[in-house]
């Protein structure tokens, strides 16, 4: 009829304007596909390609993070390396025989100056304010001075960035690893001058000769001076047993027992006792307390001499242990 005959007219009409329409908002959009109705598998797709570019998009900003916090962290380590050195450098100088107590005195105030410059940078923040040697906890700030010392307040983890789909980057460290988990003395064991000796005997860092017969043990060398005669005992203070006696002294000669060998320089007193540890963990921070207490201690007579050397050595050691982390 005449009625269906228009009806198809402009419905015919009215397709072609949507069909136009529809290009319009493509070529407008730069878009072939305006619904997921139009093209139901395609659609799918160009949602997985708008999800990985987001994700690519993403893991890219986080690896720049990445690259800016590291780049802090580097910065700063080579600054606490720096101060390392510099303080090593007023070690050395404090074992200058020509100085005096006031002397040591000044260089012990300018190390504690380097000790709060350590404490300082060991609590650098990144420019979103996470502290970098915190562990996990990025807002904690990781130490501080106490009564005991300088303590740690922060935690053991490490904070990992997503740098892409499978792989993760750490981007902070702990500061137990970074400052305090550093091993005394050669790394193995430590050596150590009693307080109360009077002699000036002065005990080397040693060496290990034979890591299969370490025991582990804590031992004492105890001097006896008769008849212009100095010899030592050596006693293994973990079991109480007594591994040598009488034996000869002669300032220079190695001191060998339980696979590891050591020297004395010097002349011990009749009493004089030296000791031999295992290693510990010592934080940089302790090393740096225990040097300041080393040179600013008055000096007198040959023993005190050999207290001072004997406490420096200790702190050359530990300082290049730490650097050596």
């Amino acid at each position: 009829s005449t009625n269906t005959v228009y009806e198809q007219g402009v419905t015919s009409i009215l397709r072609q304007q949507e069909g136009m329409l529809k290009t319009q908002q493509q070529v407008s959009t730069g878009r072939r596909i305006l619904t997921p109705a139009d093209d139901p598998v395609a659609a799918a797709r160009a949602l997985d390609v708008t999800q990985a570019e987001s994700l690519n998009t993403q893991y890219a900003g986080n690896r720049d993070y990445a690259k800016s916090s590291l780049g802090l962290a580097e910065s700063i380590l080579q600054g606490i390396t720096t101060l390392i050195q510099d303080v090593r450098t007023v070690t050395v100088e404090a074992g200058n025989p020509a100085f005096t107590d006031n002397d040591r005195a000044g260089l012990a105030t300018g190390l504690r100056g380097r000790l709060d410059e350590l404490i300082g940078l060991a609590n650098s923040a990144d420019g979103a304010g996470e502290y970098l040697f915190s562990g996990y906890q990025g807002r904690t700030k990781p130490f501080a001075r106490t009564a005991a010392g300088v303590q740690y307040s922060g935690d053991q983890g490490q904070r990992l960035i997503q740098a892409a789909a499978s792989r993760q980057i750490a981007v902070s460290d702990s500061g137990v690893d970074v400052f305090e988990r550093i091993k005394n003395g050669n790394g193995v064991f430590v050596t150590a001058a009693a307080a109360a000796n009077s002699g000036s005997g002065v005990i080397g860092a040693g060496n290990v000769v034979t890591p299969a017969s370490l025991t582990g043990h804590n031992y004492q060398i105890i001097f006896t001076v008769a008849a212009g005669a100095t010899t030592y005992n050596v006693v293994d203070t973990t079991t109480a047993a007594t591994l040598s006696t009488a034996n000869p002294y002669i300032s220079g000669n190695s001191i060998s027992f339980d696979g590891l060998q050591f020297d004395i320089q010097g002349t011990p007193a009749g009493g004089d006792q030296f000791t031999v540890a295992p290693s510990t963990n010592q934080s940089l921070f302790k090393t740096l307390s225990d040097l300041i207490a080393v040179v600013a201690a008055p000096v007198s007579g040959q023993s005190g001499s050999a207290k001072l050397s004997n406490g420096l050595n200790t702190a050359l050691l530990n300082l290049d242990r730490g650097l050596d982390n």
